[in-house]
């Protein structure tokens, strides 16, 4: 299941990954201080079709089996379903291409152009030089781990496994159901068929991309088992906290929604 912010490698500054853990994570608290819209009925709503009167913004899915939503209105969110119903299993194709979707968004290339500015700021992986040179190499090494793991967590894994690459957002329950819900779906997943069982598309896929990666085009320095680990088990985190913010961000987007049109009717 593809769940870091637009696949990107986790960055290996200190600087870099602070940054993004509070981005993620920021938005969370104040969620849970927002009423939840629950269903009166044990049944989630169904699945987004067309716009809401309440939250004009709410995504729309397409009948790939994705979505168009963003988030904070930017990032790539298009496997992030706001329902815990079962939707009709994604063929290979649509899995490839919702992976290809989300690997080659507009907004994954000045994304990407940030982050090798900050490695190349703190001269991570100095095996890339400075430079404009050692900026390409970073920027092209960025691009190339966000695609890769893409497509084995997204695309490869989960359509010879056949797994859901999708994010089933749980809508109800307190903030700490929630938070544990989506820190779970890290190791368990559906299946095409429906049936939850052991995360193998998340878990090894990063894994493999990171090995990847690591023993092809980084640098030969880096070379190692010890540096693979490293990266699997950031990736991995970053994916968590990522997850976490895909189960709250429906509930800021509708806060935002109502902010903007009480703002609008107000004289």
């Amino acid at each position: 299941m593809r769940v870091a912010i637009n696949g990107s490698r986790p960055p290996r500054s200190g600087l870099a990954g602070t940054l993004i853990s509070a981005l993620l994570f920021a938005a969370a608290p104040a969620a849970a201080q927002q009423p939840v819209d629950v269903a009166p009925s044990s049944a989630d709503p169904p699945p987004a079709t067309e716009k809401s009167k309440s939250d004009p913004k709410a995504p729309v899915i397409s009948p790939n089996g994705t979505s168009n939503d963003r988030l904070f209105y930017a990032l790539p969110n298009f496997l992030t379903m706001e329902t815990s119903h079962q939707l009709p299993p994604m063929t290979s194709w649509q899995k490839f291409k919702g992976a290809a979707q989300s690997s080659f968004d507009y907004f994954n290339y000045p994304w990407y152009g940030a982050l090798a500015g900050i490695s190349q700021a703190e001269n991570s992986e100095k095996g890339y030089g400075q430079g404009m040179v050692g900026y390409a190499r970073r920027y092209g090494a960025a691009f190339a781990d966000g695609t890769i793991e893409n497509f084995m967590t997204g695309a490869i894994l989960p359509s010879l496994l056949k797994e859901d690459p999708r994010f089933y957002q749980s809508y109800s329950g307190t903030f700490w159901r929630r938070t544990g819900y989506a820190v779970s779906r890290i190791f368990v997943t559906r299946t095409d068929s429906g049936h939850d069982r052991f995360n193998f598309s998340e878990i090894f896929g990063s894994a493999i991309s990171a090995g990847i990666s690591t023993y092809t085009y980084h640098p030969r320095e880096d070379r190692n088992v010890g540096n693979a680990l490293s990266v699997w088990g950031t990736q991995v985190g970053y994916d968590t906290l990522t997850i976490v913010m895909k189960e709250f961000w429906p509930d800021l987007r509708r806060k935002f929604s109502r902010k903007a049109q009480t703002e609008t009717l107000a004289p």
